[in-house]
């Protein structure tokens, strides 16, 4: 086989392998959320065991990734193709952390199961399990367009996430009991999960726009931390 040949095959294999770990994530956070909505401590336990298999898969990847490196020396758009690669299995590993600390939200308000849930909180997860979706959707198909839209969704899970923030804030605010602040604290603790969920779906678009084009975009900046600064 000659060795161009080869390493695509090596790069289609390598690209199917990251959609199947972005599926294991998306799964991950199904269940997180399904485990959530019901106080479903048995679910949420569930959760960890599928964190297990998407570390497993972001380490070996990696190591496919640097073996790749290594013993091929890619050039220019290949190079990228590989180096795009090790950044979205980092993305997609912390993705399924925030996953597994929803879950552990789920034991938590187990000794509080009269605790609301904002509405939001589930447009929430909705929203950054569609950026998920779109952005390996885009990587599939090097599709710059597709990664942008992907991205510009996260300025609605802001929108949700301050949402919830504002609604949880007043309940701890009003609230006389210890309780059910540390409740509603835990429900903001969930929101905050996906919230970064959601960055990180838009790093993994950023990522294809590099693969693709070579030049590093910064889609969602951070205006107010610039401001600061």
């Amino acid at each position: 086989m000659h060795i161009r040949e080869r390493f695509d095959r090596e790069l289609g294999a390598l690209r199917d392998d990251i959609l199947k770990m972005a599926g294991v994530v998306e799964a991950e956070l199904n269940l997180a959320l399904a485990a959530l909505d019901a106080r479903d401590a048995e679910r949420g336990r569930e959760v960890y065991e599928i964190d297990t298999r998407v570390n497993a898969a972001r380490f070996e990847i990696e190591q496919r990734c640097v073996s790749l490196l290594v013993t091929q020396q890619p050039a220019a758009r290949d190079l990228r193709n590989v180096v795009a690669a090790m950044h979205m299995i980092t993305d997609l590993e912390r993705m399924g952390d925030q996953a597994k600390g929803i879950a552990r939200v789920v034991t938590r308000l187990q000794k509080h199961p009269t605790q609301p849930q904002p509405v939001e909180l589930k447009q929430m997860g909705q929203v950054v399990i569609h950026m998920l979706q779109q952005a390996m959707l885009a990587f599939a198909h090097e599709n710059v367009d597709l990664a942008r839209a992907a991205a510009a969704q996260d300025t609605e899970a802001d929108a949700l996430y301050a949402r919830v923030f504002s609604q949880i804030i007043w309940q701890m605010a009003e609230s006389e009991q210890t309780e059910r602040v540390q409740a509603a604290y835990e429900i903001l603790r969930a929101a905050r999960e996906l919230e970064r969920f959601g960055d990180l779906a838009s790093n993994i678009a950023e990522r294809v726009i590099y693969m693709v084009t070579g030049a590093i975009e910064e889609l969602n900046p951070d205006i107010s931390e610039a401001v600061e600064e």
